[in-house]
């Protein structure tokens, strides 16, 4: 029999405990984006990377009954290893081609929040028509083309598109975000609703004035030391 090592025990603890509170913290993001109507009812799904694979909102449970044993944890395969757990969110294959395509960031956010979806229904990207696009890591936030919610196509699609974007509209479906925590993901969420409901009023006025490719190159590099990054604000 091998003698166990010193610290084991410690650290089993400290990893139960870190996961504790990133189960509450995916629980914490999914109520602040129902409760905020970014997300209503029981649509939407939020996880965070966890080991391997993700932590990420159960299938078909109101956010107000979810605990964090309800939090299932997915891994690199695609499995779920706990036998007594919940059925995951059926978008599971969209968070994990997220953290697949991006290994900077670790929390995956998706609402159907009312006008990005009005917008993604209307097979409309969200343009440069306000520098703020750059939010989202270019000079627009990409249609990603329809196809059946929960499928590796759509999976596969967003995956390609969030390469180089932050965030991503799904057509007829809602819209995706990402982010280094579930705070920045969240945010990031917000502010895409944000964008859609100002360009879907802009809309109503006639045809949006777009900035130019070389304006959008000088925000996107402003936006490199925005705020508390660098001393520009």
């Amino acid at each position: 029999m091998g003698v166990k090592a010193k610290g084991t025990k410690g650290q089993g603890t400290n990893m139960k405990r870190a996961e504790a509170k990133a189960r509450r913290a995916v629980i914490d993001t999914a109520l602040t984006m129902s409760r905020t109507a970014h997300s209503p009812g029981r649509s939407g799904n939020v996880s965070c990377r966890w080991n391997d694979g993700l932590l990420i909102t159960p299938t078909g449970m109101a956010y107000d009954d979810i605990r964090p044993r309800d939090i299932v944890f997915v891994d690199a395969m695609g499995g779920v290893p706990a036998k007594k757990s919940r059925k995951p969110s059926s978008e599971w294959r969209l968070h994990l081609a997220a953290y697949n395509a991006r290994a900077d960031i670790n929390a995956v956010v998706h609402a159907h929040s009312l006008h990005a979806t009005v917008l993604a229904c209307a097979h409309k990207k969200i343009p440069a028509f306000h520098y703020m696009v750059s939010v989202a890591g270019g000079d627009d936030v990409p249609l990603v083309p329809y196809a059946t919610y929960g499928t590796e196509e759509l999976a596969e699609s967003v995956g390609k598109a969030l390469r180089e974007r932050d965030a991503c509209l799904m057509a007829n479906h809602g819209q995706l975000a990402l982010g280094g925590t579930l705070d920045e993901a969240l945010e990031l969420a917000i502010e895409i609703e944000i964008l859609a409901t100002q360009y879907c009023k802009v809309l109503q006025l006639g045809a949006p004035h777009i900035l130019p490719d070389a304006e959008m190159k000088r925000v996107l590099e402003r936006f490199k030391s925005y705020g508390q990054r660098g001393q520009d604000d």
